[in-house]
């Protein structure tokens, strides 16, 4: 079903979300291996370019999960958790939204300052900004601590959906599963 029930979320919503899942793992990924190869050498280079391509793939695939979230309604958490969790999710999912736009449009525009390529799997994407190392260190500082920030966001969300697992009891994880099974 592709789109969301009242128990759950459909297969278009579910898919693009692990498939998030995976993609920032490996934006991350890339980025943190990349100290383990010296400076200049060819894959250190691969992992700083499949860094940027994997960001970008972040942007695009979040472009994509928003239209599909506000073309659509999210299924009711039951039992309902009350105002001060609703309102906690919607902050936590503000967050999570503005991170994955925020931070691959920040290495655009890092890339694009210090005057370098953009790659994007084959194409050379336009410079949002013309050179500027002032602004490229800035805006690098920023993201650096953003994408810090970002495993601690990341981690809040996996926690919370564990915490309504297993200490709510309520469906707010199973809606998101790929495959429907009995709780634990």
């Amino acid at each position: 079903m592709l789109r969301s029930s009242d128990d759950r979320y459909g297969s278009l919503s579910i898919t693009l979300h692990w498939l998030m899942l995976l993609l920032i793992a490996a934006v991350y990924a890339c980025i943190e291996l990349r100290v383990n190869f010296p400076r200049g050498s060819d894959p250190r280079e691969a992992l700083k370019t499949w860094h940027f391509m994997l960001g970008l793939g972040v942007l695009l695939l979040v472009s994509v999960r928003l239209v599909a979230r506000l073309a659509g309604s999210a299924p009711r958490i039951r039992p309902d958790p009350g105002g001060l969790l609703t309102l906690g999710a919607r902050l936590g999912h503000i967050a999570l939204y503005v991170f994955m736009f925020g931070m691959p449009l920040a290495g655009w525009v890092i890339l694009s300052a210090e005057g370098d390529p953009v790659p994007f799997f084959g194409l050379q994407l336009p410079p949002l900004v013309a050179p500027n190392e002032d602004l490229a260190s800035s805006v690098e500082d920023v993201h650096k601590t953003v994408g810090t920030v970002g495993y601690w966001l990341i981690g809040l969300h996996a926690a919370a959906a564990l915490y309504h697992h297993y200490i709510r009891r309520d469906n707010a994880l199973t809606r998101m599963l790929p495959v429907t099974g009995r709780r634990s």
